[in-house]
């Protein structure tokens, strides 16, 4: 499980992981929060880094990706619109990005979203 901020943290993230260790689902959470004065952008980068590299996994050792979307639509994501389409469009404008990394990225988020997973807007 990866996640960035103490409201995910605190409620739904720990529901979640209780609840799959009780069926005997033992899994890594990466916790490291967004730490006050910490630029979003550079720990928005991070989620994605750590995204392509599951989907990457994934693909390689046939592992299982369980996505849950918290508080959104999948098709904000599918669709690059609401936050994720105005997030994307800046990284492709800022020319010191590497557009490869972008698009692995995109691509990425394209993937997970097309597997089958749970919506979550009330805990």
């Amino acid at each position: 499980m990866s996640f960035r901020g103490t409201n995910v943290c605190n409620n739904f993230l720990h529901d979640l992981y209780a609840a799959l260790n009780h069926k005997g689902i033992y899994i890594f959470v990466d916790s490291e929060e967004l730490k006050k004065g910490e630029q979003i952008s550079l720990a928005l980068m991070r989620c994605l880094e750590e995204l392509a590299k599951i989907m990457e996994c994934k693909a390689q050792k046939e592992l299982i990706v369980l996505p849950v979307f918290y508080k959104m639509e999948p098709r904000e994501v599918r669709q690059a619109i609401k936050g994720y389409g105005r997030a994307m469009a800046k990284h492709e404008s800022n020319s010191k990005k590497d557009l490869k990394a972008v698009e692995t990225w995109k691509k990425a988020l394209f993937n997970a979203n097309n597997l089958s997973g749970w919506v979550c807007n009330d805990g």
